[in-house]
């Protein structure tokens, strides 16, 4: 293997390779605005693990970017620990007004609600792949299973359970664009949670080779992704990536505060031959309500998407700001409103659940409640204020002082 190049001389490949990565798209709320100084160590192989050649990390981000797998089958494990709180206790003090499902169209197959269901808890996925045209998902459970099938200008949503189906067809590749918009929205593999990741690469995070590993029977080494600066709620992220085909195979986010991890995605099975061609295909049984995505929008999804009183839903988030950079920026925007509703404000049931559930907290700001999980926390002041992202609820409150 060619000796490895130092730092100064490979600042040009290592934007080059980051812009391999530049399609990644990374949710804010999820990972924040990170970035990453590439490591040059190489790889090392523990005991136990498999011996691989020697791979620098930009070797190894380039190897992901140029990976092109179009075929696989496999069954994927995915575990979810935000910490979020229990919200059955507010549906119960509001009598049951939440229900109904949450999805814009008002059937229970709608992607777009779902798929939610893989942001808390552990859940096993089946998908296959055969191209661009070809894509299939599905959620198991233990008495039903819920998939979103494209095949060509189609897409379809099946809920075993509820047997109900959502319908999206389109000659002109709307059907696609409506999938990528749906399913694709909610990351469920460690392929599209290692794309979000490597986008984010940049000066405020170290890179590096962090061994090697076994993953679904396959050989892979482990990329190790890390804050350099304290503040974030992100303790680190791990990708083992196929050391053949590039594809990342296992997914797992730690957070500074210890513990479990909060995103822990991986292959349990994986086989890269071509899947056969009827897994693709779908009709629904017969008595299957079936939603259509035009019908669904015309029906529901308008109604939905206005605030009470008519209001636009754009005009009530005045101007979105980012306040520093790297894994500790935060997004700040105003409501326009009057905070969060609580039981000193006259909200009842409903403002005494939301009380219990943040912290208050006071500051030249005025005051506030800041709610939390394990990764993203959120700071509302009483005057409507917002300021959210992957940093520690001090670091909230510094940015709602400094703001003023």
């Amino acid at each position: 293997m060619a000796p490895y190049e130092s730092d100064d001389n490979t600042n040009e490949d290592l934007r080059t390779g980051r812009r391999k990565a530049a399609r990644y798209v990374v949710p804010v709320a999820v990972l924040g605005v990170a970035a990453a100084t590439i490591g040059l160590v190489p790889a090392f192989a523990g005991s136990g693990d498999p011996d691989l050649p020697d791979i620098t990390a930009q070797q190894l981000i380039e190897k992901i970017a140029a990976s092109d797998v179009q075929q696989l089958s496999g069954t994927v494990k995915i575990s979810t620990d935000l910490g979020l709180p229990n919200l059955g206790g507010l549906e119960n003090s509001l009598g049951g007004g939440m229900g109904g499902g949450g999805d814009d169209s008002g059937s229970s197959a709608d992607p777009s609600s779902k798929l939610l269901e893989l942001a808390s808890g552990t859940h096993t996925l089946r998908v296959a792949s055969d191209g661009e045209d070809k894509q299939k998902l599905s959620l198991l459970d233990k008495a039903a299973e819920y998939s979103v099938i494209h095949n060509g200008d189609e897409v379809w949503a099946y809920d075993s359970a509820s047997n109900e189906a959502y319908h999206v067809k389109d000659s002109s590749g709307a059907a696609e664009k409506g999938t990528k918009g749906k399913a694709d929205d909610v990351p469920a593999t460690p392929k599209e949670l290692a794309e979000e990741a490597l986008k984010a690469a940049d000066d405020t995070t170290s890179v590096t080779v962090d061994g090697t590993a076994q993953v679904a029977g396959r050989d892979a080494y482990k990329l190790l992704i890390k804050p350099k600066a304290s503040g974030s709620t992100v303790g680190a992220i791990s990708i083992a990536v196929d050391s053949k085909t590039g594809l990342p195979l296992k997914f797992t986010l730690t957070p500074a505060s210890g513990g479990a991890a909060v995103i822990d995605a991986g292959f349990t099975k994986v086989d890269f031959s071509k899947p056969a061609a009827s897994t693709f295909d779908f009709s629904p049984p017969k008595g299957t309500k079936v939603t259509e995505g035009d019908e669904a929008k015309a029906e529901g999804r308008a109604d939905r998407a206005q605030p009470k009183g008519g209001e636009d839903l754009g005009k009530e988030f005045q101007g979105l700001n980012v306040i520093g950079e790297g894994w500790s920026s935060i997004a700040q925007f105003d409501t326009g409103g009057e905070g969060m509703p609580s039981e000193s404000s006259g909200a009842g049931d409903a403002g005494r659940f939301l009380d219990s559930l943040g912290d208050h907290v006071t500051g030249k700001f005025g005051s506030g409640t800041v709610f939390s999980t394990r990764l993203v926390n959120a700071l509302i002041t009483d005057d409507g204020k917002v300021y959210a992202g992957a940093v520690t609820k001090d670091a909230l409150v510094k940015a709602a002082n400094a703001a003023k």
